[in-house]
């Protein structure tokens, strides 16, 4: 994984961890990655991860069963969503939307970029 210098990497591993999510690979109630295998597995300290499973355990995206390790919840990926809406919606959009602006570029341009976007990266 390559970590950008712009957010904390515990914020980033969550993004990781939510995308697995979202993308169904981690299914709810489905056992996740140890705090130790995660760690290996993207070469970083094990207590940052461990500061992502606490955070991600408060935003109630994952719980812990004693002895047994930590699970996605039932309404994880709903919960994911409206999350990254609402950053997305105050943090990306008006940026996105200045560029498109000072770009001059149409939302039709937009809307063909992103269909051919979801085809390549999503087909069905």
């Amino acid at each position: 994984m390559n970590f950008n210098d712009r957010e904390a990497i515990y914020l980033q591993i969550a993004a990781y961890v939510s995308d697995h999510i979202s993308l169904g690979k981690w299914l709810p109630e489905q056992k996740i990655p140890s705090v130790r295998d995660l760690a290996v597995e993207l070469q970083v300290n094990p207590n940052t991860v461990m500061r992502t499973y606490e955070y991600l355990q408060n935003q109630g995206v994952v719980f812990n069963k004693r002895g047994l390790g930590l699970f996605v919840t039932a309404d994880a990926l709903e919960k994911i969503k409206v999350q990254r809406k609402e950053r997305f919606m105050q943090q990306e959009l008006p940026d996105f939307f200045r560029s498109l602006y000072l770009l001059d570029i149409s939302l039709d341009e937009v809307q063909q970029q992103y269909q051919q976007f979801i085809n390549q990266n999503f087909p069905k």
